[in-house]
C-alpha cells in the first residue's frame, strides 16, 4: 500500500502548509498581511480583511478536504468505477444559492466600512493636499498655514555613494503635523498629472486628480511618526515623493499652530 502511504502523506504535508499560511499571513506584525493602523477606519478596514480572510480559509478547508477525501476514498486502486449521469437540478440550485448568500454576508459590513469611509462630516481640521511632480502641498484652510512638503534623502544615497538610511526615501524636510483625538479633513487634488495620497497606517489611499476634489478623513489615535507614499505612476520620479504625517498630542499640535501663524507673520 506504498501508493496510499504516499496519499496520505501529501493530503496531510497539504492541510498543514495551508494552516502555517493562513497562521503566518494573520499576525498582525507579518510582512505579509496589512497593518490594522492607528486610526478607526484603518482597524474597520483590517477587521473586514480579516473576516474575508478566515471566510475563504473556512471555504478552501472544506473544498480541499471534500477534494482530498473523494480522491483517497474512491480511487481506482479500489475499484471504484464513475458514476454516469448528466445534471442535478437541486445541486445546482444550492451551489449558486451559497455563494450568494456567502457573498450577501460579507458585503453588509464591507459596505458600512465603504460608507464610513466617505463621511467627513464634523470634522475639527480641515487640510488640502496638492499633488506635484514630484512633491506634496500642504494647506491648512481653517488656519492659514500652507507649505511644501518634498523628499529629503541625501542625493549621495541615491546615487550609492553613502549607506542607505533607515528611512530611504521615506523622509521629507516638512512633515504633515496632525493632531491626535480629533477629525481631520483632507481634501486631495493635483497640480498636473493624476498622482495617489497613500498612508497606509491612515487607512489612506485617495487618487489626486487635476480639476478635482477627493475627500478622506482620518482620527489619528497614538501619537507618532506614519509614512507613506505616492501610489500612482506619475512620471520619472515617482518614487521619490513620500509622505511623511506626524500626529501629535492635542496641546503640542496647537503650540506647533501657533508658532506656524508667527512665522508666517514675520516673514509677511
Amino acid at each position: 500500500m506504498p501508493h496510499i502511504k504516499k496519499l496520505t502523506l501529501r493530503l496531510f504535508s497539504a492541510i498543514v502548509l495551508l494552516c502555517g499560511c493562513s497562521s503566518l499571513f494573520a499576525v498582525e506584525s507579518s510582512k505579509f498581511n496589512m497593518s490594522p493602523g492607528v486610526t478607526p477606519i484603518s482597524q474597520q478596514m483590517y477587521g473586514v480583511h480579516m473576516m474575508m480572510f478566515w471566510v475563504c480559509c473556512g471555504l478552501a478547508v472544506l473544498v480541499f478536504g471534500f477534494l482530498f477525501f473523494s480522491v483517497f476514498k474512491y480511487r481506482r486502486s479500489k475499484g471504484a468505477v464513475a458514476a454516469k449521469f448528466h445534471g442535478n437540478n437541486t445541486l445546482e440550485v444550492i451551489w449558486t444559492i451559497i455563494p450568494f448568500l456567502i457573498l450577501l454576508v460579507l458585503a453588509i459590513p464591507a459596505t458600512k466600512v465603504m460608507l464610513n469611509i466617505d463621511d467627513t462630516r464634523n470634522a475639527e481640521l480641515t487640510i488640502k493636499v496638492t499633488g506635484y511632480q514630484w512633491y506634496w502641498k500642504y494647506e491648512y484652510l481653517d488656519n492659514g498655514v500652507a507649505y511644501f512638503s518634498k523628499l529629503s534623502t541625501p542625493q549621495a544615497q541615491i546615487n550609492n555613494q553613502q549607506l542607505k538610511g533607515a528611512n530611504y526615501l521615506l523622509e521629507v524636510d516638512n512633515p504633515l503635523v496632525i493632531p491626535t483625538n480629533r477629525k481631520v479633513r483632507f481634501l486631495i487634488t493635483s497640480n498636473d498629472v493624476i498622482h495617489s495620497w497613500w498612508v497606509p497606517h491612515l487607512g489612506i489611499k485617495k487618487d489626486a486628480v487635476p480639476g478635482f476634489i477627493h475627500e478622506m478623513w482620518a482620527e489619528v489615535q497614538e501619537p507618532g511618526t506614519y509614512r507613506g507614499q505616492c501610489a500612482e505612476l506619475c512620471g520619472a520620479q515617482h518614487g521619490f515623493m513620500p509622505i511623511v504625517v506626524e500626529a501629535k498630542d492635542e496641546k503640542s499640535f496647537d503650540a506647533w499652530l501657533i508658532e506656524q501663524n508667527r512665522q508666517a507673520e514675520l516673514v509677511s
